[in-house]
């Protein structure tokens, strides 16, 4: 049975066409026995692998994920990024731009293994697009463009793997570019990402010249004879070196095999005892096999990085990828999860994505841990202390899905109508099930009870401080309500756009990631919603700190009512580092105070902590070292907090304020023609460089910048390098402000300039 009448069975349209398709690329193949399709979807947990496509924007996510969907038999014909035209790329403003906005998931079969892939944006702007993926995926492909080497963000979603232990392999990909270097892309892994590189295979040919590659483990050359360039790459010769072959590359070949066995004994001791028992005398006979599984070990235990290179664009090298996902990276019950052992058997999941569709509401992306998700059943919202219905039951397909009765675990599903989940939220199959999971986290000893079943709770997505600021207005007041709306859905969809109303104008401020992800959300309000919005000059968030220490002391007296309120507090507050901001309390204070008040004195101060005293900006680097709290017997919790509060306001007034500005780290890559005028250009907006690096025929230049001077950058380094640059800005800390800036900012936000 062919894609497109599953669709008509289904009641979904095409993904391209929007009807029920039977042409062209726009379907693949499932089973010709619908009563398979069941244990299709659910296939064994050893064969799943649940993997993400990470990389530098423009190093070809999007172009190695398509071909993987090709050559699996998902599409019928090769998309394009620049026709616009791939599965993944759906959204209107990504085939505009050319780039990669949301993740998006994909499933799709590869020699009897069920692949669950996630094309992860590379722009800095969607960096938790990548965290939330990682969070819930095994293992992690990245692509690197092998003329350019590690790229600044790059190393970005390379921490973010690290941080969720994620097992990785490298693509060196566009090995056909003049300028590709293996050797200098093997160093930059080395020595950028601190990881040992395992080189899997060699290259065969250069440039234009690159025709294929040496597999080190078996020896086999792989040749793609490429009649056009719209030869689809499916066919290639796979044949082992001979004699006869070129002597340069037996050489290499040689070497690097030597170099290989060498490197795996060193990281992984089973191969090496293996080794030394019975490949002694001759290296050269270690069965390919043996060699795998070790290499397999390493990769798992994030020892090494397997290597791998080829061309997606020009279909060569993506097949071995594919051989080496389901060889190398791990499958679902390969990977420890703490919580997951309290639920055994019983359902647990965790939702890491929300999308709103038209007709189906909000649709939950959910990674299956333990238990099974069945359709038209109600489930339990541990963080919400809720239970929902959910309706039906989907397999992700891009922006297409199949329905399916049930889901088991280690798979990636979709939910329908979950309206109250949200992304980092912990689905379990009932409150009950919560319970007795907690009970037997606490009874095995290792863990202590915090609240209500925290301990039973999958860990969310850390979701980081928006950087730039702006408003947003609708073209009505009637029209406020259905602005509201649009916003409240696209927050749950994108957890790293805030939304506020600022309490002097009343206006609604967008907070987001930077130029781009604003200029996204106005956009897809205006096309998705019907909505056209006015946006207002974008802000930046700005910090505060104080100068110096000091002590204050406030005494509050009031009468509500028949009930007199009298409280007197005693503080100081000093500067501390940025990282370790703190409240300190007495030893006799402690026992003094009541376990109430205690909390309504820390209210006040973290209250006190959201306006600075220069421009009202979230103070940071401050710690508070509360002296004393006199109050008379009936006084109220809430006017120890207001006393604490204002008395916090006289001593911060009292240590001098200082604004802090955020200042990002900028790398540009431009040709060396160009360099004067670029590093000009800096210097009008107060930025530092830190190095300047050759890449090829370019430049790299490293540098730090204040957040305020880079409004409309990208528009100027396209006019100033007549679009022959590329940039990456991403937050590197917050540094204090020069008096010159710092009152030049004062005279702007009073209105005076």
């Amino acid at each position: 049975m062919v894609w497109g009448r599953y669709l008509l069975t289904a009641g979904l349209q095409c993904c391209r066409c929007r009807v029920t398709c039977h042409v062209k690329r726009h379907y693949s193949f499932l089973p010709d026995d619908v009563k398979s399709l069941r244990t299709v979807i659910n296939p064994d947990i050893a064969k799943i692998r649940n993997i993400g496509i990470m990389a530098h924007i423009d190093a070809g996510k999007t172009t190695t994920t398509e071909r993987m969907l090709f050559y699996s038999g998902y599409t019928r014909a090769l998309g394009d990024v620049d026709d616009g035209d791939t599965v993944t790329d759906f959204m209107a403003q990504e085939r505009e731009r050319g780039i990669t906005i949301q993740s998006a998931a994909v499933t799709f079969d590869w020699k009897n293994h069920r692949i669950n892939l996630i094309d992860t944006p590379g722009h800095v702007d969607f960096t938790l697009e990548v965290e939330r993926a990682l969070r819930v995926l095994d293992g992690a492909v990245a692509v690197i463009d092998a003329s350019a080497g590690v790229e600044a963000q790059t190393l970005t979603v390379w921490r973010q793997a690290e941080k969720h232990h994620v097992p990785c392999v490298c693509f060196l990909n566009k090995m056909d570019k003049p300028t590709a270097n293996l050797s200098l892309s093997i160093e930059t892994i080395r020595q950028k990402l601190k990881a040992n590189p395992i080189i899997l295979q060699i290259p065969v040919g250069s440039g234009r010249s690159f025709t294929g590659v040496v597999d080190l483990l078996t020896n086999q050359k792989l040749i793609w004879k490429l009649s056009s360039l719209s030869d689809d790459g499916r066919l290639f010769e796979s044949k082992p070196l001979k004699q006869s072959d070129d002597s340069d590359l037996l050489q290499e070949v040689s070497e690097a095999r030597a170099a290989l066995i060498e490197q795996v004994a060193d990281l992984d001791d089973e191969f090496a005892e293996m080794l030394l028992t019975d490949f002694s005398d001759n290296f050269d006979m270690v069965p390919p096999p043996k060699l795998q599984e070790a290499v397999r070990r390493i990769t798992l235990s994030r020892r090494g990085v397997p290597v791998l290179c080829g061309s997606s664009l020009r279909n060569k090298g993506v097949q071995p990828l594919l051989d080496a996902i389901t060889a190398y990276l791990p499958a679902p019950n390969e990977r420890q999860h703490d919580v997951v052992q309290w639920y055994k058997d019983d359902l647990c999941a965790l939702a890491f994505k929300v999308l709103h569709d038209k007709q189906r509401g909000p649709l939950v992306f959910l990674r299956i841990y333990s238990g099974a998700l069945k359709a038209q059943t109600a489930i339990h919202n541990i963080n919400r202390n809720s239970t929902e219905r959910m309706s039906r039951l989907l397999v992700p397909f891009a922006d297409q899905h199949v329905e399916v009765p049930s889901m088991s675990a280690g798979n990636i599903a979709l939910a329908v109508g979950l309206k109250q989940t949200v992304t980092g939220d912990t689905i379990v199959s009932s409150k009950a099930s919560a319970a007795a999971a907690a009970r037997c986290a606490q009874d095995s000893g290792t863990v202590k009870k915090n609240g209500e079943h925290v301990n039973v709770v999958l860990s969310g997505v850390e979701v980081p401080d928006p950087v730039f600021f702006c408003t947003i207005e609708p073209p009505t007041m009637s029209k406020q309500d259905d602005l509201e709306n649009a916003l409240k859905c696209l927050q749950r969809e994108d957890p790293s756009l805030k939304v506020r109303v600022d309490p002097d104008s009343g206006q609604t401020v967008l907070c987001g990631m930077g130029e781009l992800h604003i200029e996204i959300i106005h956009d897809r309000i205006r096309r998705e919603y019907g909505i056209e919005t006015h946006l207002g000059p974008l802000q930046v968030a700005y910090r505060e700190t104080i100068l110096r220490d000091a002590s204050a002391t406030d005494m509050l007296d009031r009468t509500l009512g028949e009930k007199r309120h009298v409280v007197t507090v005693a503080l100081s507050v000093r500067p501390v580092e940025p990282s370790s901001p703190g409240l300190e309390f007495t030893e006799e204070l402690r026992a003094q105070l009541s376990q109430e008040m205690m909390a309504a004195v820390e209210n006040g101060v973290l209250s006190s902590y959201l306006q600075g005293p220069v421009l009202g900006y979230p103070l940071q680097g401050v710690s508070t070292s509360i002296q004393s709290v006199n109050m008379e017997p009936g006084t109220s919790p809430a006017m120890v907090s207001a006393c604490v509060s204002r008395c916090m306001l006289k001593a911060l007034r009292l240590a001098g304020g200082q604004v802090l500005e955020p200042v990002m780290s900028l790398d540009v890559t431009v040709g060396e023609e160009y360099l004067g005028s670029v590093l000009g250009d800096l210097a009008q907006r107060r930025g530092t460089v830190r190095e300047i690096q050759s890449r090829h025929d370019d430049k790299v230049l490293l540098a730090a910048v204040p957040l305020a001077e880079m409004m409309g950058y990208s528009t100027n380094l396209r006019t100033l390098t007549s679009g022959n640059a590329t940039f990456s800005l991403e937050l590197d800390t917050y540094e204090a402000m020069n008096p010159q800036d710092q009152n030049a900012l004062l005279k702007r936000m009073a209105g005076l300039l």
